[in-house]
């Protein structure tokens, strides 16, 4: 079974053509190392998949071609125990940090310059 086409079943993406880009740009690894979206997925496989801040370290179980509900498509998979201790952690965390470049879209506006000028640094 092709890797994408296993990844959309799995639900890690919501589209194929994702799931391909994402192989593509290397965050998917298959055993270890990059591989092609067309490449064969077994049974017992390891994949490292990393989802924006997210990195989920998983065994392959079953392999299925049809998309199905999100219940069916966690026993396609088990993950290692470290990727949700990982996980937890992530999630308990991301409340308490803030990343202040998120706030940042762009050049400033005429706003934005006008309220930075009356602070005096432009």
């Amino acid at each position: 079974m092709r890797l994408d086409k296993w990844l959309w079943a799995a639900r890690f993406y919501k589209t194929r053509s994702l799931a391909t880009d994402a192989i593509e740009h290397g965050r998917v690894l298959l055993n270890g190392a990059r591989s092609k979206p067309a490449r064969e997925l077994h049974v017992d496989d390891r994949l490292v998949i990393t989802k924006d801040e997210t990195r989920w370290e998983i065994t392959v179980r079953d392999l299925s071609e049809k998309r199905g509900p999100a219940v069916e498509a966690q026993k396609l998979y088990a993950e290692s125990e470290e990727s949700q201790l990982t996980r937890e952690q992530q999630r308990e965390n991301r409340p308490l940090t803030v990343d202040p470049s998120k706030e940042i879209h762009g050049r400033p506006t005429k706003r934005d310059r006008r309220k930075l000028g009356a602070l005096g640094n432009w």
